[in-house]
């Protein structure tokens, strides 16, 4: 005979077995506790589910009641509420509360589970969660610091991966302060740089989720709830060769690159044979309002105006010393600047300071009327290009003094391990030197040079326009 006790099934010996009825009767009851037990433990597991839903403050809000939830969660019987469970854990979204314990990131003292959602590869309509319109978010600037010689340049739109911008989102979507997706961000960046190229200060705008009450950048700072500390959430989780290194709150009409009043490149390079007074006579010349087709990539599909405005270019001594050779740095300043005009403007003042040039082929080259058609040479090399910095009217720059105790010391362990790296080249090179030479000199071939005016040209910026023309046209 079979006797059904909750969700299980006790067999019982037949009639005739009367020496076996005191152990059965002992079984039953056994069984019975337990299933008892075991209901009261759904019971206040259901009671700890209404709690936590009836008081997270990201409960369902536009046309989604939380009524059905609950009165859903009553009705389970004891059977189904260990995998009922799991279902509400599945459909409620609690950025802002979590119980449960292992790999957690924090936001504003709050912590948010790091791993995979069940929800996650459900439809965001089909989910029953916060909705955007019902989050606190504010409109901010963020300052980053990359160094950029594994990346496919800043911008994410780059052919081939890892970008810069796409490790930024990475970070952003993992820690749940992006609001949205990329276009409801009203994301904007100062500059794209390309492959290899560093950065101090590139500065991008987005929206985000916030702590404070408010809405679409209006934030109210009376808040006794303190706000995300947006920096030391996003280094936690970013690659280590990517850091922010500042927040600011600015108004919903700023973008990082309209807003930018001017931008500061920095080049380092070795002395070595160049004659520096002759590289500073033509980097001067750069200096006010020119048309610089002749010193950047032509981009007709996207540029139509080639004049910029540098403000200043300098070239010093970093006091920084290899061997017998000096550490020398350009500093450039501007408004804007065009695709590789950096690198272009550099490339020549290399030729000047080897003595391939004069200082007046910077005249010669800003003189559209004289050169038409910009000469074809190489750049300078990207990996010594740092964009400084990048200015905005009334934007400060702050972060937490803990986020900046840890940045601080992440970019102490980062440079004395580069200084280590070093040192072991430096320890190779002296092992090439045999001790009865002292030191290999190593003579500077001159190389054949052919005159920039003479050199063969690229097509002018009307030809370049009518083959996108006619290409967009086929």
């Amino acid at each position: 005979m079979a006797v059904h006790g909750g969700d299980r099934m006790v067999t019982v010996p037949p009639s005739g077995a009367s020496d076996g009825q005191e152990e059965l009767e002992s079984n039953l009851q056994s069984q019975l506790s337990s299933l008892q037990s075991r209901v009261e433990e759904l019971e206040l597991e259901n009671k700890r589910l209404v709690t936590l839903i009836a008081s997270c403050q990201c409960s369902i809000k536009e046309g989604n009641c939380i009524a059905p939830v609950v009165s859903d969660l009553r009705s389970w019987d004891s059977t189904e509420q260990g995998e009922g469970a799991n279902k509400v854990r599945s459909t409620i979204d609690c950025e802002a509360v979590s119980h449960e314990k292992g790999n957690e990131e924090e936001i504003g003292g709050s912590k948010l589970e790091s791993k995979e959602r069940p929800h996650a590869d459900l439809p965001f309509s089909n989910r029953q969660v916060k909705t955007i319109k019902s989050c606190s978010k504010r409109y901010i600037a963020l300052k980053v610091v990359y160094f950029g010689q594994r990346y496919y340049g800043f911008a994410s739109e780059a052919t081939s991966e890892p970008t810069v911008e796409a490790e930024i989102f990475k970070a952003l979507e993992r820690t749940r302060i992006l609001v949205g997706g990329r276009q409801e961000s009203n994301y904007y960046r100062c500059g794209r740089t390309d492959r290899g190229v560093s950065s101090t200060g590139q500065v991008i705008s987005l929206l985000v989720r916030s702590n404070l009450k408010g809405d679409e950048g209006n934030a109210s700072m009376t808040d006794s709830k303190p706000e995300i500390d947006y920096v030391r959430v996003l280094n936690r989780v970013l690659p280590r060769d990517i850091r922010i290194s500042g927040w600011s709150p600015v108004p919903t009409d700023f973008t990082a690159r309209f807003s930018c009043l001017s931008r500061e490149y920095k080049y380092m390079f070795w002395k070595g044979c160049f004659n520096i007074e002759k590289m500073r006579e033509g980097a001067q010349k750069f200096v006010g309002e020119h048309d610089f087709r002749n010193f950047c990539k032509m981009d007709a599909a996207n540029v139509r105006n080639y004049r910029r405005h540098i403000t200043s270019f300098d070239i010093f001594y970093t006091n920084q010393r290899s061997s017998d050779d000096e550490l020398w740095e350009m500093r450039i300043r501007g408004s804007a600047f065009l695709w590789h005009q950096v690198r272009c403007m550099v490339a020549v003042l290399f030729l000047i300071g080897e003595g391939f040039e004069s200082p007046e082929i910077v005249d010669t080259l800003l003189d559209t009327n004289k050169i038409r058609r910009k000469p074809q040479y190489n750049m300078a090399s990207e990996l010594p290009l740092i964009l400084r910095s990048c200015q905005f009217k009334d934007v400060t720059f702050s972060c937490s003094s803990d986020a900046n105790r840890a940045l601080i010391e992440h970019l102490k362990n980062e440079y004395h391990n580069y200084m280590l790296q070093a040192a072991i080249f430096r320890e190779a090179l002296d092992c090439l030197c045999s001790s009865e030479d002292g030191s290999v000199e190593f003579e500077r071939k001159k190389r054949g040079h052919v005159p920039l005016v003479l050199r063969q040209t690229e097509p002018s910026y009307e030809e370049r326009l009518a083959k996108l023309k006619i290409k967009l046209s086929s």
